[in-house]
């Protein structure tokens, strides 16, 4: 078998579906690409058995066949070479591939490609199509606030869920939680499933910024995304995912807004004074006063600021982990934000002052027990 490929047109999607690749695989045929060949396309598929990318690439051949080429070494040989014609000339009894380009000669040793294992489907199930810049926000907006935790799998994944009024995205490490609705992405679905991590970072990387559609078509077992050239399927997380609402605390009678910017800053330098294990910041809100606090006991650290904010309710002091605070203003996109509190033991609720106005964004944040209340 022998095809002629551009060497960058071909690098370009390479490195777009090489992500799924792990170092250390399962299986170790999942090294490799698996190169398939037919009516001048070339289809290309990556896989770690949970996740698979599949991507297409025009080129010159009048065979069809198929191969697991090795990604690294492979990878390695494309970006060193400048933009021109290269031809893969494949002998299928010894599975050696032999690169031609200009100058030189590179010799690889593939893969059976029967050995490769075959990538799943979707029959029967849901399907919707989303802008990719609607669909980029709902995972930027949420995959932080996954967690790292495989004791609890259903965690380490965002759940989502269409209906006929909107699509809700929600992830939560039991410390924060990120609920990101859209109004303008509505399907009679009503049936929840669990994105893993993996899947949403790689399709983070790769969803072109051009407001192209995704295909999505998920059931009971996986999801399959379609932009572009390029297909990825996963395999959902099957675990019940935790009942988000009800740890949405209702009766938030205490209410601050600030300019984000300013807490923002406030928080990165105080934080620098924080507990390095507790990452412990108190907010004490008198009037339309807020001061930032945290100290540092075992060195001596101390630091706090005064900044002005909007205040409806009674004075309150509490504590959060600053980490947490800081990287949910990071992923707000809103110059002012609107803080909602109950009590100094209950979640802090955080949505921006100005968004766009089909979408709807809640944050909460676990507080750090102060020890003790001025």
């Amino acid at each position: 078998m022998k095809f002629i490929v551009s060497s960058s047109a071909l690098l370009k999607q390479l490195s777009g579906i090489n992500g799924v690749i792990t170092s250390s695989p399962v299986v170790p045929i999942l090294e490799n690409f698996l190169f398939e060949v037919s009516e001048g396309k070339l289809t290309v598929t990556a896989s770690d058995l949970q996740t698979s990318m599949i991507t297409e690439i025009d080129v010159e051949s009048k065979e069809s066949g198929s191969i697991a080429v090795p990604a690294r070494i492979l990878l390695d040989t494309l970006k060193n070479l400048p933009e021109q014609p290269v031809t893969f000339s494949i002998d299928e009894d010894t599975y050696a591939v032999e690169i031609s380009s200009d100058n030189g000669k590179y010799k690889l040793s593939g893969e059976n490609a029967t050995d490769f294992p075959k990538v799943p489907t979707v029959n029967d199930g849901y399907s919707f199509n989303v802008s990719t810049d609607i669909f980029s926000k709902a995972v930027n907006n949420t995959i932080f606030a996954t967690s790292n935790d495989e004791l609890r799998p259903a965690m380490t994944g965002v759940y989502m869920k269409l209906t006929d009024t909107n699509a809700t995205f929600v992830a939560t490490d039991g410390h924060r939680l990120v609920r990101y609705r859209r109004v303008d992405v509505a399907e009679d679905i009503d049936h929840p499933i669990i994105i893993p991590r993996k899947a949403l970072n790689l399709l983070k990387a790769t969803l072109p910024s051009d407001n192209t559609n995704v295909n999505v078509e998920y059931n009971a077992t996986n999801a399959f995304f379609k932009f572009n050239n390029i297909q990825m399927i996963c395999r959902l997380i099957d675990e019940r995912f935790p009942d988000y609402e009800n740890v949405i605390p209702m009766d938030n009678d205490n209410e601050m807004s600030i300019d984000k910017g300013e807490f923002l800053s406030s928080l990165r330098r105080i934080s620098i004074y924080a507990n390095k294990t507790t990452h412990q910041v108190r907010l004490k809100i008198t009037g339309s006063e807020l001061q930032i606090s945290a100290e540092d006991l075992d060195f001596s650290n101390e630091a706090n600021e005064r900044l002005s904010c909007e205040h409806d309710g009674d004075d309150l002091e509490i504590g959060f982990n600053a980490k947490f605070l800081i990287e949910m203003l990071n992923n707000v996109d809103s110059k002012e934000i609107l803080m909602k509190f109950s009590a100094p033991n209950r979640a802090g609720l955080i949505f921006p002052k100005n968004g766009d106005e089909n979408e709807d964004i809640l944050m909460l944040v676990m507080p750090v027990m102060l020890s003790n209340y001025n």
